[in-house]
């Protein structure tokens, strides 16, 4: 089917409205009507019936004082339905409630979308005293430990059409610059199983990744904890990590895998 035969199914006015919610979902900040107009290139009278019938069913909020756009409490709520009809959030929020509670450390469960890692549930330790992560929370994937280990589960094609250039956007001290550093980092990762990380993303702050795996043996998501010092003590590190590797197997297993989830390896350093 030709691209003109599959347009002649679509509704305009519904394209549209779609298009201007991705624009303000991508900008993060308000924006008058005459901009929404001019970046989603359509007349301005279709644009205004668009925008009006957002905002009437509440997917866009005027401001007051402004007149500027953004997006409504209606697509807060559909993004957090989406994550609460996750099977692994579903099955992981308790999982990752224990692992709090055995580990004194806050307890994540994350995804990639695209480039971009997002935590789709959490529980923070009684005393955290490190920056945090709420539901919905997106990171760079290869900025991040975690990132790292979501895309152990890539092979290589699949890699260099994620990152098509050399160079990685937006890259900061400590984290690799260029596709094949990133590469090669992953790949250590893989044959380790999972990923110890001390101030990679944020100085003074650990974590502890594993992957999640569904019944098809691939990688759906990550499970982590955050651990507020620079460097993890050596007498805590095999602890965490194998209380980390157990929550991974667990939520695994739960999602229909079979066997060994998480690689433990505990016998080997990272």
């Amino acid at each position: 089917m030709s691209n003109k035969d599959e347009r002649k199914y679509l509704i305009p006015g519904l394209e549209r409205g779609l298009t201007i919610l991705m624009e303000l979902s991508r900008s993060h900040r308000e924006m008058s009507f005459a901009e929404i107009a001019k970046r989603v290139d359509i007349p301005k009278a279709t644009a205004y019936r668009a925008i009006q019938t957002l905002e009437y069913m509440g997917f866009l909020r005027r401001h007051p004082t402004t007149g500027h756009y953004s997006l409504g409490v209606n697509v807060l709520r559909l993004g957090f339905e989406y994550v609460a009809s996750l099977d692994v959030v579903q099955v992981g929020q308790p999982v990752i409630e224990s692992l709090r509670d055995v580990t004194g450390c806050s307890s994540h469960i994350a995804i990639r979308d695209g480039q971009d890692v997002i935590y789709v549930a959490r529980v923070s330790a009684a005393n955290a005293t490190v920056r945090r992560v709420s539901v919905g929370t997106r990171l760079p994937v290869h900025r991040t430990s975690l990132g790292r280990m979501l895309l152990t589960g890539l092979s290589r094609a699949e890699f260099e059409a994620l990152y098509p250039d050399d160079e990685l956007p937006d890259a900061k001290p400590g984290s690799p610059d260029s596709r094949e550093a990133l590469w090669e980092l992953v790949q250590e990762d893989r044959r380790r199983g999972y990923v110890v990380a001390e101030s990679y993303f944020q100085f003074g702050i650990s974590s502890i990744v594993y992957p999640i795996y569904n019944a098809d043996g691939e990688i759906e998501a990550v499970v982590s904890i955050m651990v507020p010092v620079h460097e993890i003590p050596a007498e805590e590190r095999e602890r965490l990590r194998g209380h980390v590797a157990e929550a991974s197997e667990t939520i695994s297993g739960l999602l229909g895998h079979q066997g060994s989830a998480s690689g433990r390896n505990l016998g080997q350093e990272p």
